[in-house]
């Protein structure tokens, strides 16, 4: 074999393997923490056209003591990764049934949110200051509910590591702005894109609040984590919450997402 030959056939089969690793899977360069992110709130929070649940949330004190909650919860989207509407109904406790909130959510402002107390039959605009706070006594604050838009944090990809036995990615976001937290890592399903875990560090950088997805299952091809859990470390109370009945795409009417339907829901929503 001459020098020349030799030469071509080794440039040819660096030519292969590289060609070879450019289309290999296992190579392939990670998503940007900005595309992990963007993916995983669509996935969380704009599953279907709409949806309806049944849902149960227990909340859970230090000592073990328990207090449940039962709503029926909407959602209508009026474009992916745009508007939407959301409109929850709570059935129980006694002290709490009739109780109403709506959320209209705009990317890139803060939302509208109203909430309807029956016993003073008053509809209570909730300032964008308070969104921050305890969503009706839980561990969730009414920002959880309709989610935090990802261009309010920076973020960046840390690592990928395997959680309840998915692998996922690892992402850090700190608020651009001031927040209730001061940075927060997420793990985020590879394959569903769904967050499997959150931590939630205060101004001081202690964890403050671990979210946890108990339970991921495909319900019309949308993936959902139809249990999920927000435990409170500094105080230990926590917030379990279970998605029982989920449904999406049922065209849900404009007008149930409306401040009328928070004084007189429709029947369908109140059994």
């Amino acid at each position: 074999m001459t020098r020349t030959h030799a030469g071509w056939i080794g440039s040819a089969v660096l030519a292969a393997v590289g060609a070879w690793a450019i289309a290999s899977p296992a190579v392939a360069q990670a998503p940007s923490a900005e595309e992990v992110m963007r993916r995983a709130h669509l996935a969380m929070y704009y599953a279907g056209e709409d949806m309806r649940a049944r849902v149960t949330m227990v909340l859970v004190s230090r000592d073990g003591g328990e207090r449940v909650r039962e709503m029926t919860m909407t959602r209508r989207t009026l474009k992916e990764g745009g508007e939407q509407r959301y409109f929850i109904y709570f059935h129980r406790p006694p002290d709490v049934r009739d109780l109403a909130f709506l959320v209209w959510k705009y990317p890139g402002r803060d939302d509208d949110r109203w909430l309807y107390i029956p016993a003073l039959k008053l509809v209570r605009r909730i300032a964008a200051s308070d969104k921050h706070t305890s969503f009706v006594g839980s561990d969730f604050s009414y920002e959880d509910v309709s989610g935090r838009e990802p261009e309010d944090d920076s973020h960046k990809l840390l690592r990928e590591e395997p959680v309840g036995g998915r692998e996922a990615y690892v992402v850090e976001s700190v608020p651009k702005e001031a927040a209730d937290f001061s940075r927060k890592l997420s793990w985020i399903d590879k394959t569903t894109w769904l967050p499997l875990k959150e931590e939630y560090y205060d101004r001081r950088g202690d964890l403050a609040r671990v979210y946890t997805a108990a339970e991921v299952k495909e319900v019309q091809g949308f993936w959902s984590a139809v249990k999920r859990s927000m435990r409170n470390v500094q105080s230990g109370h926590r917030t379990d919450v279970a998605f029982d009945d989920l449904r999406y795409n049922l065209k849900l009417s404009p007008e149930l997402f409306s401040e009328r339907a928070l004084r007189a829901p429709p029947a369908e929503l109140t059994r």
